[in-house]
């Protein structure tokens, strides 16, 4: 059953965008505290059914609006025949901001983006500081082949320190991977590789995961499945293109602060490959947290400390 609530502490909305709805679940604070876009991954996986679990809590020193990219969650079951690609969702992006800087009176906001929203997120900071309070990269997405490449290589050391026997013959059977290339072959292999890496505690559990927050969330219902398994097909041509990107290629000095949030356990973006384009990184401030006992999603593995680390660099960006 849906969680049943005696009051709201979220808003919900949908604002008409580069020519289509797209959903928008906003979490206010004061007027006067600093305003964050949360960008979530995938592509394609909103991450709004779980923002109950970050967001309700009383200390909350900013605004946060959680926001269903076009091909992903309600925006998708208004826009269903509307197939993304980056620069469509870049231009959706900046249309966005504006819309949100209008609606709660600001400047500028700040941008936290999540693993694929990480590199929407890296690519506006860069080349729209103008409306850009800070940038948060939490699951930084550098080079998602590199990222592959070394999530295999530490699956597979995990594997044989067991001694699983089976599991190594399942990560052989899949054979190469990564590949330069996304097509539904890569996809199953990448699935087969998750499903490894959660069993060996390297990357999120999500299935029992989703069930649970799905649940209890308070904005769900079953149609909003639906997205979930479309996904993949809805969002194919924005894979592909994230195959080839490299944020390297688009340069390291931000006009904006920049901020990441990284779990030091991370094996779907390693932090070995964050941290490294990270200290070249030139900004205003700039600030690398780790969070413990975290992996890719450190929202749910620590929020407590997600939490205290958001609000520091939101007081930051208050002042």
């Amino acid at each position: 059953m849906r969680n049943q609530k005696t009051q709201k502490t979220y808003a919900e909305e949908y604002a008409v965008i580069a020519g289509i709805e797209h959903y928008l679940l906003h979490y206010q604070s004061r007027p006067e505290d600093p305003v964050l876009l949360f960008l979530h991954g995938g592509p394609g996986q909103t991450e709004s059914f779980f923002a109950f679990v970050v967001e309700e809590y009383a200390e909350r020193n900013y605004n946060i609006v959680y926001y269903d990219q076009r091909g992903a969650g309600k925006t998708w079951l208004r826009n269903k025949k509307s197939k993304p690609d980056t620069e469509t969702l870049k231009n959706d992006l900046l249309q966005m901001v504006l819309y949100i800087k209008k609606k709660y009176g600001k400047e500028k906001i700040g941008i936290l983006g999540h693993s694929w929203g990480s590199v929407l997120g890296s690519m506006f900071a860069l080349e729209h500081p103008e409306h850009t309070l800070c940038y948060i990269g939490c699951g930084q997405v550098i080079n998602i082949v590199e990222n592959e490449r070394m999530g295999y290589a530490i699956l597979k050391e995990a594997i044989e320190k067991s001694g699983n026997k089976k599991d190594m013959k399942k990560l052989q059977k899949i054979g190469e991977y990564p590949t330069e290339y996304f097509d539904m072959n890569t996809y199953r292999k990448m699935g087969q590789i998750r499903s490894l890496q959660g069993k060996y505690g390297l990357a999120q559990s999500f299935n029992k995961t989703v069930i649970d927050l799905w649940r209890r969330s308070p904005i769900m219902g079953m149609k909003d499945l639906i997205p979930f398994m479309a996904g993949i097909s809805v969002n194919m041509q924005l894979m592909s293109e994230l195959m080839s990107f490299d944020l390297r290629k688009r340069g390291n000095c931000y006009r904006v602060p920049v901020y990441y949030v990284l779990g030091e356990k991370d094996s779907q973006t390693p932090i070995e490959i964050s941290v490294k384009y990270f200290d070249k990184l030139q900004a205003p401030d700039k600030k690398l947290y780790l969070i413990p006992d975290a992996g890719h999603a450190p929202m749910l593995d620590n929020v407590e400390e997600y939490r205290k680390v958001v609000g520091e660099i939101a007081e930051k960006a208050g002042k």
